[in-house]
């Protein structure tokens, strides 16, 4: 066991990588590591990574740069995604110790042991087709809303992404051992638990994934609903081909799932979500917004998209831009498109200059800000529930209402992981 040693973490990326961080967290916790603040100086600096885009490799490269500055004696493990996927370039980053690729990851603990600062970095990866374990995880006493991890990897073929390169095949958790997992956060006093996955609605595929789904997405969140304790859950991000119609009805009737759904669009053209490799066109994605707002016209309904796509036309974007502008929707994130060694997506031409790929984002954020303005202003005066987190910054707390209106108010102690009734001003 190693006693004492001081452990830093953090992460980059999605809702996933964070519940992951948690899990590593508590498994050298468990061996004796004694967790510390990132800026504070530790002996060992965890980094778990995204590669969605060029700015997460880069922030990787930055913050090796940053410890080595502070710690050169301290030992640096880099894991996730771009560790996977680019695990030799990563060992060549000065201060590199370790890099552990998707199937590694979880066996921290026995890399550290023999693990020895001055050689050079150890990697250990595998070819993804080798990852076909699922490990449950989640963030716990990080935050008030606990994400939970149910599903990882994914089967489809996205022109423009390198998930499955860099997490392997679609597979999941039981949902009982889900269901396990939620009794256990709730008598731990967790009131909010996030659904995360990197493709959500394909969960059911097993603990080693496979073409057959043995379990079903819909079943998952209709036993959930029926555990004590948990007062809310939201389910993070789900394709438009994988929100079925029972799932929306479901989410309407429930008073733990939350009226807020994240679906990821990526364009508002046909053309280019066929050259994207999308598994639906923006029709179907528009009745799914009209259903959820005609079973819940207060739902909150985030959207993923992405700019500068390779033959993404002034038409193109005025295509995704417009139809944007006429969805009831209440937020945009939205993505400049960036290569990505090794994708479909690089054989696409014409190439979108860089400088129009950022004026188009531009022109995007503008409008998520008007369409959040918009939902918000239409909740003013209502009284919803809302879950203050645990953690007031500058004397401040924030938390959100049930459909993801987030509220700021001067910090009150006793209101830390409570459900207060909030006027909306």
């Amino acid at each position: 066991m190693t006693t004492g040693k001081k452990v830093a973490f953090h992460t980059l990326g999605c809702k996933l990588n964070f519940s992951e961080t948690s899990s590593l967290s508590r498994l050298l916790e468990q061996d004796g590591f004694v967790k510390t603040d990132f800026e504070e100086q530790a002996d060992v600096y965890v980094i778990n990574t995204c590669s969605v885009t060029d700015n997460a490799d880069k922030e990787c490269r930055h913050l090796v740069r940053r410890i080595q500055r502070r710690a050169p004696e301290s030992m640096i493990v880099i894991t996730g995604c771009y560790a996977q996927l680019k695990p030799k370039e990563i060992a060549e980053i000065e201060g590199v110790d370790l890099v552990l690729g998707a199937a590694e990851k979880f066996n921290i603990v026995d890399h550290l042991k023999t693990l020895t600062k001055g050689d050079s970095a150890k990697i250990c990866s595998c070819d993804i087709e080798d990852v076909n374990t699922f490990h449950a995880s989640y963030s716990l006493n990080d935050r008030t809303r606990t994400f939970l991890k149910v599903q990882d990897g994914c089967d489809y073929t996205c022109s423009f992404c390198t998930i499955p390169m860099a997490r392997g095949k679609s597979r999941s958790d039981s949902v009982a051992s889900v269901v396990e997992h939620a009794h256990s956060l709730a008598a731990s006093g967790v009131k909010e638990i996030v659904l995360t996955g990197i493709n959500l609605g394909d969960f059911g595929k097993g603990l080693e994934g496979g073409k057959k789904r043995e379990e079903t997405f819909f079943e998952l969140i209709q036993e959930l609903d029926k555990v004590e304790g948990i007062a809310r859950y939201r389910i993070s991000s789900i394709e438009p081909n994988l929100l079925s119609n029972e799932i929306i009805e479901f989410v309407a009737n429930s008073k733990k799932f939350m009226p807020h759904f994240h679906i990821p669009l990526q364009s508002g053209s046909n053309d280019i979500l066929g050259l994207m490799r999308r598994r639906y066109r923006r029709e179907l994605y528009a009745e799914k917004v009209a259903l959820i707002k005609q079973f819940m016209p207060h739902c909150a309904i985030g959207v993923d998209v992405i700019v500068g796509f390779p033959a993404e036309s002034d038409a193109h974007f005025q295509e995704t831009y417009d139809f944007l502008h006429s969805l009831d929707v209440s937020y945009l994130h939205v993505f400049t498109y960036s290569e990505r060694a090794n994708t479909a997506a690089l054989d696409i031409s014409p190439v979108v200059p860089v400088n129009v790929r950022n004026e188009r984002n531009k022109l995007l954020r503008n409008l998520s800000h008007k369409k959040q303005q918009y939902f918000n202003e239409q909740h003013v005066g209502e009284t919803r529930k809302v879950l203050f987190e645990k953690h007031g910054k500058d004397g401040m707390m924030e938390g959100y209402t049930d459909n993801y209106i987030k509220v700021t108010t001067p910090y009150r102690l006793e209101w830390t992981n409570q459900l207060i009734d909030w006027e909306l001003k």
